[in-house]
């Protein structure tokens, strides 16, 4: 019907299924004669073929040609960094959240990590609905591997622990990617914005304060640990946005934590007091 976006591998289109009327959103992906198709598409087919949850996108259809790969999802309004730049009221917030956070939970209880969380791969209909998309970089944890990639995570929402070349991870680096997400959806842009690891090292150490071996035992034994980088005092949640809820303020304060070990779970963050209003069980 209509040309959606056009990205690295190809283009995004918006179509009609004909036998159900209902829209689609397809991406085309052309294809190396040599290399067929992009790993990254690949992934994403295997992982979303396993995964069905209200609030994570659905795979429709995969269509395979010579030329091309056409991969068929629902259709959704937009994705979650336009509307954010629209301003979002805290009720609204809080029910991003809980969606992003039962999403997120599923895939874990399905052993599988994003690996890309960030607001350009959340998407959201015209009906408050929120879905995760976009696993290309995602990984199952069932795979074993001895040494998991670094080269992951979008500069912004990446932890400390992946920047300072850890390649050591489990389902604790999401929860930082959704920690940076629920402060965007508060501020309305990213927390910590740098050009380069180094770069955003440093804007991570001037917000929240620089670490130490107390508070993560084992940082200075990190592949990129330098004794150089430069030293700011420890904030609290309550210092660094003093305008939030004490309980939003408590929430990030869990997610944005320094030692992997120390963030809240994704099923945890649910249970959160700041998104009772949100969470059914607590509105029987």
């Amino acid at each position: 019907m209509e040309k959606l976006g056009e990205g690295a591998y190809g283009r995004v289109y918006k179509g009609r299924n004909h036998l159900t009327g209902e829209l689609v959103a397809l991406k085309e992906i052309k294809l190396d004669p040599d290399e067929g198709a992009p790993s990254t598409a690949i992934r994403e087919i295997s992982l979303l073929k396993e995964l069905n949850h209200r609030s994570v996108i659905k795979l429709c259809d995969v269509v395979h040609t010579d030329a091309s790969l056409t991969v068929v999802f629902e259709y959704m309004d937009q994705d979650l960094y336009t509307y954010i730049h629209h301003g979002i009221p805290v009720p609204v917030i809080k029910s991003f959240m809980f969606q992003l956070l039962d999403g997120l939970a599923y895939c874990h209880n399905h052993r599988i990590i994003h690996r890309d969380l960030k607001p350009h791969n959340l998407l959201v209909n015209n009906s408050g609905f929120l879905k995760l998309a976009d696993f290309g970089l995602a990984r199952s944890m069932g795979v074993p591997c001895h040494s998991l990639s670094n080269s992951i995570v979008t500069l912004s929402y990446r932890p400390p622990d992946i920047s300072l070349g850890s390649c050591n991870y489990s389902y604790s680096l999401d929860m930082w990617s959704v920690g940076c997400i629920m402060a965007e959806l508060f501020t309305g842009s990213p927390i910590f914005y740098g050009k380069n690891t180094e770069e955003q090292l440093q804007k991570v150490y001037r917000v929240l304060g620089t670490p130490n071996e107390e508070i993560w035992p084992g940082m200075t034994q990190m592949p990129n640990y330098r004794p150089s980088f430069s030293s700011y005092p420890l904030q609290s949640m309550q210092q660094i946005f003093p305008c939030l809820d004490p309980l939003a303020q408590d929430l990030l304060g869990r997610m944005l934590q320094y030692n992997p070990a120390a963030r809240i779970s994704a099923q945890e963050a649910m249970e959160h007091p700041f998104l009772d209003d949100c969470n059914p069980k607590k509105n029987l």
